[in-house]
């Protein structure tokens, strides 16, 4: 059985019209354009995850594990993709880390009575 992996310089579907860069917005040629899925904020995400837990909870599964269609990005705003995509997985550690502390700050506080 073979596996394929999937490039992410190649556009899913055939792109009609003008392509912008989905990050800065500048225009790019299909020939040069860098596709890659979308960048998801932490905002966004714990928004969709809240507001979906409250009103169709069985999607929950479907909406955070779809694959996101790729989007295209200027070549030079890669270095710039990449910093935006880590500094938001840092905010997301730290938001977990923070709702970890606040649940097991309790639990450690009754354990030593």
């Amino acid at each position: 059985m073979t596996t394929e992996i999937a490039t992410s310089q190649k556009p899913e579907a055939k792109a009609e019209g003008p392509l912008f860069c989905a990050l800065t917005g500048k225009p790019v040629s299909p020939e040069e354009a860098y596709w890659a899925p979308p960048l998801i904020t932490t905002k966004e995400l714990l928004s969709t995850i809240f507001s979906t837990l409250f009103s169709a909870p069985g999607n929950l599964g479907q909406i955070l594990m779809a694959e996101q269609p790729n989007v295209p990005y200027a070549p030079d705003a890669r270095p710039l993709l990449a910093q935006r995509r880590s500094a938001e997985q840092v905010k997301l550690l730290l938001i977990l880390l923070l709702i970890a502390a606040v649940i097991l700050t309790p639990v450690f506080l009754l354990a030593m009575r």
